[in-house]
């Protein structure tokens, strides 16, 4: 139970820090007329795109990280308890971190659309 608070105060904390690093991407320049009204929602469009792209990137590349780290240590685990397996346990490691490699480069692209395209 302890260890789960503590995550969820880590968490907490670092969500909190992504927001208060977010604030000025929220803040409103003084309207002075009709062109500026216009350039303020593009440049409040580019600030949501990036707070976006940082956020999706971020928890993409940070879940793929842990389910590396996962999977390594788990076929670390069963090879050094049956290490006749050994080749079996190692191409379904190698499958799945393809897998979740291809996931965060899936991630990337969408990122990079949301900047360009969106």
């Amino acid at each position: 139970m302890n260890k789960l608070l503590k995550k969820i105060l880590v968490l907490t904390g670092a969500l909190l820090l992504v927001m208060a690093l977010a604030a000025p991407a929220f803040a409103a320049a003084p309207e002075t007329g009709e062109s500026a009204a216009q350039e303020e929602t593009a440049g409040s469009t580019i600030g949501l795109k990036a707070i976006a792209a940082g956020i999706a990137i971020g928890v993409a590349a940070g879940g793929g990280a842990v389910g590396m780290g996962l999977a390594t240590a788990k076929a670390t685990e069963s090879v050094a308890r049956q290490p006749e397996t050994e080749g079996k346990i190692r191409t379904m490691l190698m499958l799945g971190l393809v897998f979740i490699e291809t996931a965060i480069i899936y991630a990337l692209l969408v990122v990079i659309l949301i900047i360009f395209v969106l």
